[in-house]
């Protein structure tokens, strides 16, 4: 087995990734001033946590339904080119998301459809942005390395784009939050088309759509350890990140604040998300990353349960650093592993169903939160699904020694285990 290349950026010696890298930063940071705009705007004008989680159905549930059939795409076409495509329809859905409220006649209505043709982009550029990674990376040694990065990166933008989305929010309105966010998208599209890369071969398939989507299913379906994991997401998409949801109401009414204090909550989840990306990409093995999913998890729910129960600012501050860092752990963990073991025939599509487990049910989250929220109040609907986030760690836990086994022999084969040794976390 080689030994691990050493430094905590690696993979930013690969000239493309630095080019991905600067371009993603940029734009992320734009994506996030959107999200907390919109979800501002939504409460605004609405007064209503139920419309929160509308919201965010519609901006997601595209993916639920269009993730598979896209991933068979993205396997069949040139994966620069698709994402060059949706960053061009994502400049332009929040330049109009930017001039209808600048011009203050947005409704409701519009931001949900519009939230729905970001949700269909979307559905495209993740498995396409993931499954690209690889084609960044010459070596592959480097990839673990580039995923984690790649976590990094949003939560560096996770903790800036809130903070600044807050600010101006507050001193100009979420209209030009939107603007600057489609201004954002001119970064990565920019270093997209700088990169040098060789020509994708493509051979023209053979099957048909249908049989192609068919084999990327049977392939996440019987593989016990692919399975595992994205069920694993899955769930904690659906009952513990729909408290990002309810940010604008836990800030309002539990911790009686405005604009500033969500930008605030947003950054602190954003902190700990960046420390545990950083501790993965300081990471040379991704031997050790199951027990580590594990406890992730667990702690993730029991942060929720913490977070529900306060009432006070900065207690909250001092507990989302550890739910966001114990997220971004189980989330990125799950990526590198699933990058790491799948057959390159099928990233796309196995990266389509990563995609589906954590964006796609998301959604189904968002709407049971909201009409939670508006009965029980959202901090007793973040604490339930905590103790459901907390219960599928300890079974994932149990699961672990079988996972082992059968992962074992690829990482065998790839020469990241040297010796025919089973004891190793995988």
């Amino acid at each position: 087995m080689a030994a691990p290349r050493p430094g905590l950026l690696r993979a930013l010696r690969h000239r493309n990734y630095r080019l991905f890298f600067g371009g993603q930063s940029v734009s992320l940071a734009g994506t996030w001033i959107t999200r907390i705009a919109t979800s501002w705007l939504v409460y605004r004008l609405t007064g209503s946590a139920f419309l929160l989680g509308v919201v965010g159905f519609c901006g997601q549930i595209p993916t639920l339904f269009l993730a598979p059939i896209a991933g068979v795409f993205v396997d069949r076409w040139d994966r620069r080119r698709v994402l060059l495509i949706t960053q061009v329809l994502s400049l332009v859905q929040s330049a109009a998301l930017g001039v209808l409220t600048l011009l203050g006649v947005i409704t409701v209505v519009d931001i949900l459809v519009l939230q729905v043709a970001q949700g269909v982009i979307n559905a495209f550029d993740t498995p396409a942005r993931q499954a690209f990674v690889v084609s960044m990376i010459a070596d592959r040694a480097d990839l673990p390395n580039a995923i984690a990065l790649n976590s990094s990166m949003v939560n560096g933008s996770r903790i800036v784009g809130p903070s600044i989305g807050g600010i101006i929010i507050a001193a100009v309105g979420e209209g030009w939050c939107f603007v600057l966010d489609a201004v954002s998208y001119v970064a990565v599209i920019a270093s997209l088309l700088a990169m040098r890369l060789e020509p994708e071969s493509r051979a023209r398939p053979a099957a048909r759509v249908d049989e192609d989507l068919r084999a990327g299913f049977r392939y996440v379906s019987s593989f016990v350890p692919v399975r595992t994991l994205l069920l694993l997401l899955a769930l904690v998409s659906v009952m513990g990140m729909p408290y990002t949801v309810l940010m604008p109401e836990i800030a309002t009414r539990v911790l009686h604040g405005g604009p500033n204090t969500l930008g605030f909550l947003m950054a602190a989840t954003g902190v700990g998300a960046l420390a545990s990306a950083l501790y993965l990409a300081s990471r040379h093995t991704v031997l050790g990353l199951g027990r580590a999913i594990a406890i992730a998890v667990t702690t993730f729910g029991a942060g929720l349960l913490a977070f529900g129960a306060s009432h006070q600012l900065l207690l909250s501050l001092a507990i989302l650093p550890v739910v966001g860092g114990a997220f971004m752990l189980a989330l990125a963990g799950t990526n590198t592993i699933v990058q790491t073991i799948v057959e390159e025939e099928l990233r796309g599509r196995v990266m389509a169903f990563y995609a589906m487990a954590f964006l796609g049910t998301a959604p189904l989250g968002s709407l049971l939160a909201g009409v939670l929220a508006s009965r029980i109040g959202a901090p007793a609907t973040i604490q339930a699904g905590g103790a459901a986030c907390m219960l599928g760690g300890l079974v994932f836990a149990l699961r672990l020694p079988r996972l082992r086994e059968l992962v074992h022999p690829i990482y065998v084969r790839q020469g990241i285990i040297a010796v025919p040794a089973i004891d190793a976390g995988s």
